[in-house]
């Protein structure tokens, strides 16, 4: 769960002619990463892809089903397909049912296109019609020239055409001009329309008034559009009859299309082939019955990494020049939707830890203690409900998704009543409804008998000892100290995987070094300013143990960037105090825990003034409704912010501070191939 999954290097020999059944016995493990052969040798070279009729029909099959896919955008709400069932729609009249699809999508298309090439001519009728000219006349003949343009002085025509008025036929209406000359007056003319700003109007190729042949398209145009609606319909029709089917036959072909192109990621000579990959060391008994069938060598040895020195960017082993083995996940049913986050920084290097777990633990958690309302909370989960019976989550990424926001409302849930704040009331006798609210006097026993520990208040220098917690008000002090004192604690548990993940790399020293010495300055730090704030005889830079220790740390920082991050001493002695600082900051960033949530619960309280006190003023039905819509929508738009700020703000203290500290995002994902079967039945 917390590590990323253990490797092993799989090396296969076998006949040329053994290539095909080793691959599909591959495909079917669905463990199987191939690495691509480049270490070229004489009289060994990449593969061919296979060249068949069988291979040739399944590729381009498999681009026809690609095609539906992209315009249908089909979703499958039945779950995966059995591989026998997929067989048989292929053998059958799945093709011809494809062609249907098409065929429809193209109807739809070249309806859509027509509309388009008419709409585009009543436009150009629309401009023509005021002039009220036949269209013949307007587009001119070998002896007669005609301008047509579009300008805003059309009313001012006759006077910049001036002297030209005797040798030129003007027409103009409100916004266009229409000029009939002879060639020779062509270029003065060009000119006056110029001068006018006017802009030229194709004429169509039709015959008759402009107002007649309008009439006559409007008409075509409802002709098409009623084709464009029926053709539509029944591609959404068949794409809804369908979807399971393409989805489940695409996923099929790409396995076999894969299984013929894979080849060209493998050594062969000519009489033998060699397969190079990365397998779970787990499945290593399953993948040796599997292969020892087909093969004349199998080879599985577990990856073991030196620990004496460091990656290159590439992930390459700059010692051994070998690759390092691709990244898998495992995590369980609860902590898995939350890959998503970690797939937005990249897969962990191997062998590091994978932070799934810890992200589903502390990111909803943040946002709720940002958010802090119950309301709210109760809304982003009805919300994460309804958006899991939609079709879209079907589509695993979106899955994984509706889950985080169904957390992220929980925790915004338990915070709220931890705080006593639903849809910006205060629900205690101390709210806006004072010994009204229905929770007072729930909130009068909890004040009563749930306290923090004295210890830990006194510890922690935090006064405020009851629930509810009001974080905006009398609280505001102890809600700065809980945000700071989550950035020291965050930060330190992010030290701490580093260290692991160094000591495992590169042995404790480096450790030390490296991480260590960040874990001795937050700490000493920390210690230093609690005492500077709480002990009026301890200054910012008096001498303490606490100071001499945050001293020692960074002297052990710099010899970390120096000798261990190979900044060179000059490097190391001018970035240890900048990085340092940079620590500070990076603590003093958990603030944005109490700003952002303080200013949420500000703006919810808008509502209340603004809105809610004016309903209940007295003064009248006008200010009843002008006081629900001012409600409704600030009580809208905090929602909104709600989601939108606080998960931002939870990303970065995540992605940025904390991350930062521990996390390589360089690790290639595992891509077994034949990939990860969704629609058909398998190994997902």
């Amino acid at each position: 769960m917390f590590d990323t999954v253990a490797m092993s290097r799989l090396t296969v020999a076998a006949p040329v002619d053994h290539m095909t059944e080793v691959l599909r016995a591959c495909t079917n493990l669905g463990c199987v990463h191939l690495e691509t052969y480049t270490n070229f040798e004489d009289g060994i070279n990449i593969g061919s892809a296979t060249s068949s009729e069988e291979a040739n029909r399944t590729s381009a099959l498999l681009a026809k089903v690609r095609a539906a896919v992209s315009a249908f955008k089909p979703i499958n709400v039945d779950g995966p397909m059995s591989v026998s069932r997929v067989k048989e729609l292929l053998d059958g009249t799945f093709g011809d049912e494809l062609n249907k699809g098409l065929g429809l999508l193209d109807a739809q298309r070249d309806a859509e296109a027509e509309m388009a090439a008419l709409d585009e001519q009543i436009k150009l009728l629309e401009r023509l019609a005021p002039l009220n000219t036949d269209l013949e006349l307007l587009t001119g003949s070998d002896k007669v020239e005609v301008y047509v343009a579009e300008t805003g002085k059309a009313s001012k025509a006759v006077g910049v055409f001036g002297s030209l008025m005797d040798k030129v036929e003007v027409a103009t209406a409100p916004g266009i001009v229409a000029v009939a000359c002879l060639p020779s007056e062509s270029a003065e003319v060009q000119m006056a329309i110029g001068e006018l700003g006017g802009k030229a109007v194709q004429i169509p190729n039709l015959s008759g008034s402009p107002s007649e042949s309008l009439k006559g398209l409007l008409v075509k145009r409802r002709e098409v559009e009623g084709v464009m609606y029926s053709a539509s319909e029944d591609a959404t029709r068949w794409a809804r009859n369908n979807g399971r089917n393409i989805l489940a036959v695409q996923e099929y072909l790409a396995k076999e299309d894969e299984i013929n192109t894979a080849p060209t990621q493998l050594a062969v000579s000519g009489q033998a082939f060699a397969l190079d990959a990365w397998v779970p060391s787990a499945k290593e008994s399953e993948v040796r019955a599997a292969l020892k069938p087909l093969a004349s060598h199998i080879e599985i040895e577990v990856f073991e990494d030196d620990h004496h020195h460091h990656h290159d960017e590439d992930g390459q082993d700059d010692h051994h020049a070998e690759p390092t083995p691709p990244v898998a996940l495992e995590n369980g049913t609860v902590s898995r939707p939350f890959e998503l986050l970690v797939g937005l920084v990249g897969r962990p290097a191997y062998g590091t830890f994978d932070p799934t777990f810890f992200l589903m633990m502390t990111f909803p958690m943040i946002y709720g203690l940002i958010l802090g309302d119950f309301g709210y909370g109760f809304i982003i989960f009805l919300l994460g409900l309804w958006m899991g019976t939609l079709p879209l989550a079907a589509d695993p990424v979106a899955k994984n998704g509706v889950t985080i926001l169904k957390w992220m409302g929980v925790w915004c849930m338990i915070w709220g009543f931890l705080f006593a704040e639903g849809f910006g009331f205060v629900w205690d006798d101390t709210g806006q409804m004072g010994d009204a609210s229905p929770l007072a006097g729930l909130y009068a026993w909890t004040y009563e008998n749930i306290h923090f520990p004295a210890f830990v208040t006194e510890t922690l220098r935090m006064d405020y000892t009851h629930i509810p917690f009001h974080r905006a008000t009398s609280s505001i002090g102890e809600y700065v100290l809980l945000s700071v004192y989550l950035g020291v604690a965050h930060l330190m548990f992010g030290f701490i995987l580093g260290f692991i993940n160094v000591a495992r790399a590169h042995g404790l020293l480096a450790a030390f070094f490296e991480k260590g010495s960040w874990m001795i300055i937050l700490t000493a730090g920390t210690v230093h300013v609690y005492k500077f704030l709480t002990d009026d005889a301890v200054g910012v830079f008096s001498a303490s143990p606490y100071s001499i220790a945050t001293l020692v740390g960074v002297g052990c920082l710099i010899v970390g960037l120096a000798v261990y991050e190979k900044f060179g001493w000059a490097g190391g002695i001018i970035m240890g105090p900048i990085e340092t600082f940079g620590l500070l900051a990076n603590t003093l960033s958990y603030l944005r825990v109490m700003g952002v949530g303080v200013a949420g619960v500000k703006i919810a309280e808008v509502s209340i003034s603004m809105g809610w006190d004016l309903m209940w003023s007295g003064s009248g039905v006008f200010s009843i409704v002008v006081g629900l819509v001012l409600f409704l929508f600030i009580q809208a738009f905090a929602l909104a912010l709600g989601l939108l700020s606080p998960s931002i703000h939870a990303a970065r203290l995540h992605f940025v501070e904390w991350m930062g500290k521990f996390y390589d995002g360089s690790g290639r994902v595992f891509t077994p191939v034949g990939g990860r079967t969704l629609h058909t039945e398998g190994q997902s």
